[in-house]
């Protein structure tokens, strides 16, 4: 019974299971369908959407077109307008040079009738000049040759009278003008520019403490000091000069080296060939450094940056240097000073001007001997080490021997001048002195009308006494610029020379 039960049980469930799963289908189905039916009636919807928004905006662009269109056909009328004005306009003109060339053409005709007319004329004209000449010929009994000669002669008398006294008022003027400003400016980057007189000799004194110390550096038969020159280059001359040695070069460098050698070799007390060339050695390497930082230390202190490092060992060799006995150091930073307040009192580059001024001699210490002057040799070196056009030019121009294309290079020379013309700046050999101031006086006594010449203020002035029946007052300012040019052209001088020439006229009586 049980069993029967369940089973009847188990089949009632299975059959309300299959009815519940029919009805749940077709409500599904059902459900589905309402659904699909939905998004249909919202997709024709959004179509309908989309559809309205596509041709709203196919008419925005429809009458944005027409705009654009309308607006480009604006333009193409104001073209055609234009051109046809243009068209207007150059048929105007064509009339007119048409007219123009007509008018021309009359002139033109005009105009070979009025040449024909003056051709005839001047023949007329050249018929009656050859009878008039022959008539004043008659009567002055003078050729037309010579007549021409003396009235050229005539010309010449009056204008070199008429330009003697032109060329007196421009030379009034100009020193009134040009040489005050000069001499301002001059003065005053003198003024400001403090130097030192101190110079060097070709020969340096090495103190010892005793004479026991000579000796011991000449060392047996001399192998010591033989040694000792052979590795500096220095003479050394030991006399009987006490508590002294003196060591003689004309190489400032070579001096220093032995000097500091020497010192070293005393100071250790071990004085032998071995010894003396492993000092020197050392020596020569402390310089070299020296040399390269004193070149850092000019440069620092003078501002100048960007130099090449062979550049910088070159400004540090100027210390050991000297040039007619002032040191060539001192001298490259005075002028370097000079040229820096010159060009800033001329509105120039100061810095420029400074690093010309520092560069300018920089071809005294070659390497090596060079064949060209100094100034050329500096121009060459400071091109090789990437200087600037203008630098260069105002190293290689400081003498007149390149032709100077800035206006740098006349503010070098100005300032190197200055600065070996100032007193105490330079010494010079008593002979060579004495002839310079001879040469002087004779050069300009070899000039007409000349009584007497003094070279005065160590040759730096000229005074010239003429002959006041000789020489004229206006001969006396031609005579003093024929002597100032022979003097430039023919002589070799410091600094500039002043002429004078002095025109007096004396009486003179005797009281008996």
């Amino acid at each position: 019974m049980e069993v029967t039960t369940i089973i009847a049980i188990v089949c009632a469930a299975g059959v309300g299971f299959a009815i519940g799963y029919t009805l749940y289908k077709t409500a599904l189905k059902k459900k589905c369908e309402s659904i699909l039916k939905k998004a249909e009636e919202e997709a024709e919807v959004m179509k309908k959407n989309k559809l309205l928004e596509v041709k709203e905006k196919f008419l925005n662009k429809k009458s944005e077109l027409e705009k654009e269109v309308a607006a480009r056909n604006q333009k193409i009328q104001q073209a055609e307008n234009k051109l046809k004005q243009r068209e207007i306009s150059l048929n105007q003109k064509q009339d007119e040079l048409q007219r123009k060339k007509a008018e021309a053409e009359a002139v033109k005709e005009n105009l070979e009738a009025q040449l024909q007319v003056v051709d005839r004329k001047k023949e007329e004209l050249d018929l009656l000049q050859s009878q008039e000449r022959e008539k004043l010929e008659s009567i002055s009994g003078l050729t037309v040759e010579e007549a021409k000669e003396r009235l050229v002669e005539s010309l010449k008398e009056e204008a070199k009278t008429q330009a003697a006294s032109y060329i007196n008022d421009i030379m009034d003027e100009a020193k009134m003008t040009a040489n005050k400003e000069a001499k301002r400016i001059i003065i005053q980057s003198i003024q400001r520019v403090a130097t030192e007189t101190a110079i060097e000799n070709s020969v340096t004194v090495f103190h010892i403490d005793s004479d026991e110390v000579k000796g011991r550096i000449i060392g047996r038969e001399g192998r010591n000091i033989r040694a000792l020159e052979a590795a500096t280059g220095v003479e050394i001359v030991v006399d009987d000069t006490p508590e002294a040695i003196v060591l003689s070069a004309f190489d400032p460098v070579r001096r220093e080296i032995a000097r500091l050698a020497l010192h070293q070799l005393v100071n250790d007390g071990r004085i032998h060939p071995a010894r003396i060339e492993e000092v020197v050695a050392k020596v020569k390497k402390q310089v070299e450094e020296e040399v390269i930082e004193t070149g850092k230390r000019t440069t620092i202190d003078l501002g100048i940056h960007g130099l090449h490092p062979e550049l910088i060992r070159i400004i540090g060799k100027m210390k050991y240097r000297s040039s007619y006995g002032q040191n060539l150091l001192q001298h490259a930073r005075e002028t370097a000073n000079l040229c820096a307040v010159m060009a800033s009192e001329l509105g120039l580059n100061p810095k420029k001007a400074k690093r010309a001024g520092l560069l300018h001699d920089i071809g005294k210490v070659p390497d090596e001997e060079p064949e060209l002057p100094h100034a050329l040799y500096g121009a060459k070196l400071a091109e090789k080490f990437k200087e600037k056009p203008d630098i260069c030019n105002a190293i290689g121009a400081h003498h007149d021997e390149m032709e100077m294309n800035s206006l740098l290079a006349p503010i070098v020379q100005i300032c190197d001048a200055i600065s070996g013309a100032r007193p105490g700046a330079r010494r010079e050999i008593v002979e060579a002195y004495i002839k310079r101031l001879n040469d002087l006086e004779q050069l300009a006594m070899s000039y007409p009308g000349v009584t007497k010449t003094y070279a005065i203020q160590a040759g730096r002035e000229l005074r010239v006494i003429v002959g006041a029946d000789k020489i004229d007052d206006k001969q006396t300012e031609s005579l003093s610029t024929e002597i100032a040019k022979k003097i430039q052209d023919e002589m070799t001088y410091p600094g500039q020379v002043k002429i004078t020439v002095i025109r007096e006229t004396r009486a003179v009586s005797y009281a008996k």
